[in-house]
């Protein structure tokens, strides 16, 4: 058995499920309610497309990341390709099951304004336990889409198919950034918790020795250490504070590196080095680009 069992096309995906044959070959909306099994339990699976799936009922645990979530009611999960994902089936409930599942892949927005916008889906890389929570009215909506999308599929393919379907599912999108945007204000106690852990951390980090010995601390071991993904925790950040991780991270090192130069007798190369950084040009560039002056500027200056 393959360690990792990977389905590159949406035909594939169906033959699996024991759906029929999909009416276009790089787009498939599959009606859960109808799928008996969603293939080998437990086995770790790499899709070559994009997933977004809303189920309704309990169905079992889905593994995505570093975790397994136990889909709840309304719950949508994104998933891009070639991320690694197991589902744990439990059969007594499987007929209960409920819900949709959209597959589109790259070669569908390959070309149009979506595959060009696609990057700045960042849900599509948030960890499982960051899934969007639905309310029945934005399922109603996501739900419509989703109709549209499937009675364009109904049609005879012609020059209008394939703009009619990525327009739909542009628009699908762009709702769930409204949604995950209403999701990060109705949890903003918990994004705040977050974010003083997120800012108890880097003050700690930059007082420790991890700087020198480690260098910069990267935004996927921030987001780590708060066992969340890169890309939530910087949406997160965004939503909070208008700026990501990363603008967080070079703040601190700005406040850390302004005291170094005021505070000792240190060369700018020395103060490079202590911040972590194998190259001193490039500490100096980054210094300027964040205050306007360099290093040595900078310490004349005060």
């Amino acid at each position: 058995m393959k360690e990792v069992y990977h389905i590159e096309t949406i035909s594939e995906l169906n033959n699996i499920l024991n759906q029929e044959k999909p009416k276009h070959p790089l787009v498939s909306v599959v009606d859960f309610s109808k799928v008996e099994s969603f293939g080998e339990n437990n086995v770790k699976t790499t899709l070559g497309f994009y997933s977004i799936m809303l189920k309704n009922n309990h169905c079992g645990k889905l593994k995505y990341g570093r975790e397994y979530f136990d889909f709840q009611e309304g719950t949508l999960i994104c998933i891009a390709p070639k991320q690694v994902a197991a589902i744990e089936n439990e059969s007594d409930q499987q007929n209960d099951v409920s819900g949709w599942g959209l597959f589109f892949h790259p070669d569908l927005i390959r070309g149009t304004s979506l595959g060009s916008k696609m990057k700045d889906y960042n849900f599509f890389f948030y960890e499982v336990n960051e899934a969007l929570h639905l309310s029945d009215k934005e399922k109603q909506t996501l739900n419509d889409c989703v109709t549209k999308i499937e009675n364009e599929l109904s049609q005879n393919i012609d020059q209008h198919s394939q703009n009619l379907i990525v327009s739909n599912i542009e628009l699908l999108l762009n709702y769930c950034i409204r949604f995950y945007d209403r999701q990060f204000i109705t949890r903003k106690n918990s994004n705040k918790d977050t974010l003083a852990k997120f800012e108890n951390m880097l003050t700690n980090y930059f007082k420790s020795d991890k700087l020198k010995n480690n260098g910069l601390p990267s935004v996927k071991y921030c987001a780590d250490q708060l066992f969340l993904s890169p890309n939530y925790l910087s949406d997160l950040l965004k939503k909070e504070t208008g700026k990501n991780a990363q603008d967080h991270i070079h703040y601190y090192l700005i406040e850390e590196a302004k005291n170094n130069l005021l505070n000792t007798n240190a060369t700018i190369s020395e103060v490079a080095y202590n911040l972590g950084f194998e190259y001193p040009q490039y500490f100096s560039k980054l210094f300027k680009s964040k205050t306007g002056t360099t290093p040595a500027e900078y310490r004349s200056l005060s």
